[in-house]
């Protein structure tokens, strides 16, 4: 894959060696994200942040990788904050955003939607989820704080055994990290869901033409008996042809310390690809495994800083002039990375 000057609008675009690429990059770009050295290498560039979808963590660490980078963040949120809301096109708001950024992340409610803005814009588009189709950054700091987790166990990616649990109908952050598990060897898949929520059947399907073990259950105990890592989503209710449908299946499965002590393995990994739903009637990832050292859901955040830092020097070709332009900090650092 040819990074330098390209979107990145799926999975799909990459090989196994390209996201090798990504994670040594992202691996250099631990000591800025750690906040033990500062660069300006993006110093005057501008990144074009839209996001008409609600989001927290994507918006906001693409905006800290951007500003850590050097660089300058113009966001617009929410459709009816746009030109958008006024009948303008795609096309259009592609063409005019795009002249006043050297790079775009957006996110729409509309699978296919990014990949439509993209083919407009003149300068690269990073998606940043589009609909329940795809979200290839999220997919990219799952798998990258996999292998650390992994590496930190004396394992490695290859071999893996991971159950997937919840809602994986509508869950593109699953179904983008399903996509570059199968481009590795021999992983073993438990999908736990209802019926109604099962993953769709072209992933599982391309899934098993890749060579690997898939396992359908509707049994939350029994599927994450013998995982290395337990990957948990919320009801993606906002998906959902209405809210009384999708509240027929918050808090079907929920995992706490109970449930975990009586069915995992010591040191069993727990995933979350956030927000959890923390609501008295949902709880699928339950507070009490805060304490749980395990628990890995905000080491990836963490890890979706330096990820998506990697990206942008990537694809702006900055790469080999990060540290040319870095320099120590002068200000108390808390050492997230440590």
């Amino acid at each position: 894959m040819n990074f330098i000057g390209s979107h990145i609008l799926s999975v799909s675009q990459f090989q196994r060696e390209d996201i090798e690429t990504v994670f040594n990059v992202a691996d250099k770009m631990i000591p800025y994200a750690n906040r033990d050295r500062v660069t300006r290498v993006l110093e005057g560039a501008i990144l074009g942040n839209m996001f008409f979808e609600p989001s927290t963590r994507t918006r906001v660490s693409f905006g800290c990788a951007w500003n850590l980078l050097g660089g300058e963040v113009r966001e617009t949120t929410e459709v009816k904050a746009s030109a958008i809301a006024k009948g303008e096109s795609f096309y259009d708001t592609a063409r005019v955003l795009s002249g006043y950024s050297d790079i775009i992340v957006m996110r729409h409610q509309t699978e296919g939607s990014v990949e439509e803005f993209s083919a407009a814009s003149r300068v690269p588009v990073i998606n940043g989820g589009d609909g329940s189709n795809e979200h290839p950054s999220q997919a990219l700091l799952d798998l990258f704080t996999i292998r650390k987790e992994m590496e930190g166990r004396g394992k490695t990616v290859d071999d893996l055994r991971i159950a997937l649990i919840g809602d994986l109908r509508y869950g593109r952050a699953v179904h983008s990290l399903c996509k570059l598990l199968s481009l590795y060897k021999n992983i073993h898949f438990t999908l736990i869901s209802p019926a109604e929520l099962r993953l769709p059947e072209t992933y599982v399907e391309d899934i098993k033409a890749s060579g690997h073990v898939v396992v359908e259950s509707e049994d939350l105990q029994a599927g994450i008996a013998h995982a290395d890592i337990l990957y948990v989503t919320r009801t993606q209710e906002e998906r959902f042809p209405s809210q009384e449908e999708a509240d027929k299946y918050k808090g079907l499965f929920r995992l706490n310390q109970t449930i975990y002590t009586e069915n995992c393995e010591p040191n069993t990994v727990i995933m979350h690809p956030l927000p959890r739903d923390s609501r008295g009637d949902a709880r699928e990832l339950d507070d009490d495994l805060n304490e749980n050292p395990n628990l890995a859901i905000f080491r990836q955040t963490d890890n979706g800083v330096v990820i998506r830092m990697a990206l942008f020097a990537l694809i702006l070709d900055v790469v080999d002039q990060v540290e040319k332009s870095a320099r120590d900090v002068n200000w108390y650092t808390a050492g997230r990375f440590r």
